[in-house]
């Protein structure tokens, strides 16, 4: 998105032939420049600077959505590289609503060919735009009454890519916008409802409600508190669930009396609630962030085999939520670990009391790991895994099929469920690849495992998965590469 060519860059250089000299200033810049690159053996000396950015453009439109941009330029001595980043940015405009009378964009500038002769010859035609180019952000017009239609170049900027798409179309290539206005950017929001952000500011719930139910009826299952994004709430039986608001009146299933299925509207958000027709299955979905407090039920007519439910939470309302969840004995996600306490040393054994030792085959050696270096696994590994932090080792213990490492948390790049500062890491097999040093630091991406009764939960680092040690270098190709996964 407007890429710097060559030509663009500008040259800090002295004038001469007869034109005026410099000021003062951009003399001893030019010498200060000289000094260095002399200090430096004539290497390039790193990118140039780019100049502050200019003034928004007006809106492309005049009511609807439109594009604004603004420009930069790049300031660089002889020997520097170009700089770094795009020379141009596009901001999406919302203006007023069209009329219904108004004629669209893309149809305005077919119209503008109307009655001119094209193709070298003196013949006419009236256009109107054809969506079924390769390139949707060329400007195909269909000619009326004939079975073909011509590309007269490129849309202007601000044209939508097609009729019921999001995108707009600048520079001839079709953008969305991110969720900090600018198109290209590919900025989203976190599970917290941060642009941007990497879910660290909100923690996640998620838990299981086993309680059978001693009769049949209302039974409470959770309170789901005000802030709480990206609810989902699964289960298979043929119970029901019901949602009360804050003021106990039921939305959905109140009363015994079972509700369709549908989307309601409470508490500031849309309730989303589906009862499954070849199966007993119910699920509820809500993106959030709630206005108010809910409470979710269940209506008992057997057993409850297990209603699972999940949502995310601002970090100030996760201590008193986490205080009710322990008053009723949920479970939490897996034990912490602790640090080992000393033992005091053993006396060591009298010779007459070492019985002999049997012989024992010593391991195989270790295989060599398998080369996961390069951009497309970084990739892969980041936008698949459920984790992506920086972590120092404290330990490791060997097992016969598997391998746990200790790790201290430092800083987390995306998460799915909250991370502690000390975690266990279990890596499959007796040799992992990659293998982790003790007292080293590294990122990490790692996917959670959970077993079919409940019982486990783990972090598990995938064998040949991604497993760097840290770099300044290495973190920012990590944030960089979050920003291409799909979503």
């Amino acid at each position: 998105m407007g890429k710097l060519r060559p030509r663009e860059g500008e040259w800090l250089v002295s004038s001469h032939m007869g034109r005026p000299c410099p000021p003062w200033s951009l003399l001893l810049l030019l010498l200060l420049g000289t000094l260095l690159s002399w200090s430096l053996g004539g290497n390039a000396q790193g990118p140039g600077e780019w100049t502050p950015w200019g003034s928004w453009t007006r809106c492309s439109s005049s009511c609807g959505q439109g594009v604004s941009t603004r420009s930069r330029r790049c300031i660089r001595f002889p020997g520097e590289e170009l700089c770094w980043g795009d020379t141009h940015e596009y901001r999406l405009c919302h203006l007023p609503d069209c009329p219904a009378s108004a004629v669209p964009f893309r149809d305005l500038q077919c119209a503008l060919y109307n009655g001119r002769p094209i193709l070298g010859t003196e013949k006419t035609y009236q256009w109107v735009p054809f969506y079924g180019a390769p390139n949707q952000c060329d400007l195909n017009c269909l000619a009326e009454g004939h079975a073909f239609y011509h590309s007269f170049g490129r849309v202007l900027d601000g044209t939508p890519c097609s009729p019921g798409m999001e995108g707009l179309c600048v520079a001839g290539r079709c953008l969305n916008a991110g969720c900090d206005g600018l198109l290209g950017s590919g900025a989203r929001e976190d599970h917290c409802g941060q642009c941007g952000g990497a879910n660290d500011s909100c923690l996640f719930v998620q838990r299981v409600f086993r309680d059978a139910g001693a009769f049949a009826g209302y039974w409470n299952v959770t309170l789901i508190p005000e802030g709480a994004r990206h609810l989902r709430v699964t289960h298979r039986s043929r119970n029901h669930l019901a949602l009360m608001g804050a003021d106990g009146s039921y939305v959905f299933n109140g009363n015994w009396a079972v509700s369709p299925p549908g989307t309601f509207e409470t508490a500031g958000t849309h309730v989303v609630y589906t009862r499954a027709a070849s199966r007993p299955e119910e699920t509820l979905h809500a993106a959030g962030p709630t206005s108010h407090d809910l409470l979710l039920q269940v209506l008992l007519q057997e057993p409850n085999p297990g209603i699972e439910f999940e949502f995310w939470l601002p970090r100030e309302r996760y201590g008193p939520f986490q205080a009710q969840a322990q008053a009723l004995g949920w479970p939490l996600r897996q034990p912490q670990p602790r640090e080992v306490e000393p033992q005091p040393p053993e006396p060591p054994a009298t010779p007459a009391a070492t019985p002999p030792r049997a012989s024992t085959p010593a391991p195989e050696p270790c295989a060599p790991c398998p080369d996961t270096r390069g951009r497309a696994h970084r990739l892969l590994h980041y936008c698949g895994s459920d984790f992506v932090f920086r972590a120092r080792v404290l330990g490791r213990h060997r097992q016969a099929q598997e391998t746990r490492y200790e790790v201290r948390v430092q800083l987390v790049y995306k998460n799915r469920s909250p991370l502690r500062t000390r975690e266990y890491l279990w890596a499959p097999g007796r040799c992992p690849c990659p293998p982790l040093a003790p007292h080293r630091e590294y990122l990490l991406a790692a996917r959670r495992l959970v077993s079919a009764d409940g019982t486990q939960d783990r972090l598990l680092l995938p064998h040949s998965g991604y497993a760097r040690p840290w770099s300044p270098a290495e973190d920012s190709r990590v944030r960089l590469v979050a920003r291409h996964c799909p979503v």
